[in-house]
């Protein structure tokens, strides 16, 4: 499917269906919208009266148009309030008039250039090029039968030569983060059969292949174990698959800032012996989401001109139970020669990600920023669309902060409270792996903080985002979805 902007006329679009956004008025149709409904002769408010439509956002309402216009079908798509028009409401205004258009078998879609000005030009096609990429996703790898709906082009209409350079400009880098993102949420959905340890390797390898500037280095577990990362070889120890350490790195030309991102791999979490029930199972394959968002970022970070020099790592394991798996009650040694006495076997990730993120602040870098599928805490706290955020430092959280509000993505600031470190603090190692039940999402970060040797840090959380059990909104359906690489993108970006 193609995405195209360029000036145009609405009524001269030959084209399977039009799609028109309407803000939220109690007078009627405003902009584009109210200049159809006049060439149509009032239809698309007869039309809106009769179905109830209210111009919600992500609302819908399809208006077959006869031959008034060269469009065979015009939908018309809700952008909610004019003042709280912003590029999230326009990213699911157009994943949803896009899915509206395409389930009426359109191979050929049209939009008017969402948003009314409300928004520059550029972040409405970036925001568009999102909704309709992230919005027509669809994992079916595992299907005897694919979808036949398929949309062949999609056209962005702008009523002037200065909109439309500036949309295009927008389209082309939307369209370069729902391709990370697409490629995030494909990893996560696949199987944990076909995604083990060294898939995920594989997997990172393809993403960084070709790319200029862009290595990627491995640690197998005889290389693990002559480096001392006793946190990932533990937790992976009861598995038949071998765990491995990846760092992939990308240094331009000229950079002046160093970044490493550092993601949480299980490939798949039973809980070890600490077992799961099977409830808590069944979806454990997407316990690697942190480092399907490093990937998925990595995958494009050539093209996308980033400045800065980054380091992209995961330590990559399963969490099983066998006779030979690690105990509650063992010790591990981790990369800096800290200890973890391991109370829980599920609480597995935090384990692995020491030896990641003390392998990170080898590196000397500017910042770390890890992202992990780590706590059911953070979930209960914050619930499913929101990624609890954890920081050593205010200045990084802050450009963290900003990030994810230019991605569309929700974050929320849990405080490191000094008084809960006792918590982490074993009576026979270092630390221990577990905490009290109140408070489980910072003690775990915690624990995390003691592994970055006082280098500018934030903790990523993402237990709720990662995964949808339905379909959260227009551009997010069910299964992984991706969330965080946009973030990380626009940190990168603006590095």
């Amino acid at each position: 499917m193609n995405i195209t902007v360029r000036k145009g006329a609405l009524p001269e679009e030959k084209v399977d269906v039009l799609v028109v956004g309407a803000f939220m008025h109690k007078d009627g149709f405003t902009g584009e919208a109210a200049k159809l409904d006049e060439a149509l002769d009032g239809l698309l408010a007869a039309e809106a009266k009769d179905h109830a439509f209210k111009g919600k956002a992500g609302e819908t309402l399809s208006v077959r148009i006869g031959d008034s216009m060269k469009a065979k079908r015009l939908v018309i798509v809700g952008l909610g309030e004019p003042e709280a028009c912003s590029e999230e409401s326009v990213r699911e205004a157009a994943a949803a008039g896009f899915n509206r258009a395409r389930n009426s078998a359109a191979r050929r879609v049209a939009f008017v250039l969402l948003g009314e000005g409300k928004v520059s030009a550029r972040a409405v096609g970036k925001a568009m090029a999102e909704g309709i990429r992230l919005g027509s996703y669809a994992f079916e790898h595992y299907k005897s039968e694919k979808s036949k709906l398929k949309v062949d082009e999609v056209v962005i209409l702008t009523g002037n030569a200065r909109d439309a350079k500036s949309a295009e400009d927008g389209v082309m880098l939307g369209e370069i983060y729902a391709a990370a993102t697409s490629r995030a949420r494909d990893l996560v959905n696949s199987p944990s059969a076909h995604m083990s340890p060294r898939d995920l390797l594989l997997a990172a390898q393809e993403a960084v292949k070709g790319q200029k500037g862009v290595r990627i280095r491995s640690y197998d577990k005889a290389a693990l174990a002559k480096m001392g990362a006793g946190g990932i070889l533990g937790v992976g120890q009861g598995s038949d698959h071998d765990p491995v350490l990846a760092h992939m790195s990308y240094k331009p030309a000229g950079a002046k800032k160093r970044v490493a991102l550092v993601g949480k791999a299980i490939t798949f979490d039973s809980g070890g012996l600490s077992l799961k029930s099977a409830g808590n199972m069944e979806t454990m394959k997407l316990d690697m989401a942190g480092a399907a968002a490093v990937i998925g970022a990595f995958s494009v970070i050539a093209k996308l001109g980033v400045k800065a020099e980054v380091h992209g790592i995961f330590g990559a394991c399963e969490n099983m139970p066998s006779g030979k798996a690690i105990r509650p009650g063992d010790v591990v040694k981790t990369l800096n020669g800290k200890t973890i006495e391991i109370r829980n076997t599920d609480a597995e990730g935090r384990v692995t990600l020491a030896d990641a993120l003390a392998y990170a602040a080898r590196l000397k870098p500017d910042l770390i920023v890890d992202i992990a599928t780590l706590t059911g805490a953070a979930v209960v706290a914050l619930g499913d669309d929101i990624t609890a955020l954890m920081t050593n430092d205010e200045r990084a959280g802050a450009k963290v902060k900003v990030a994810a509000a230019g991605a569309g993505e929700s974050v929320w600031e849990l405080p490191l409270e000094k008084r809960y470190r006792d918590d982490v603090i074993s009576d026979i190692a270092d630390y221990k792996n577990d905490g009290p039940r109140s408070g489980g999402a910072i003690t775990a970060g915690l624990l995390l903080k003691e592994f970055v040797n006082d280098i500018p840090w934030v903790h990523l959380d993402i237990a709720g985002p990662a995964f949808a059990e339905k379909p959260r909104n227009a551009y997010t359906r069910k299964g992984g979805t991706g969330h965080g690489v946009r973030t990380l993108l626009e940190l990168l970006r603006n590095a």
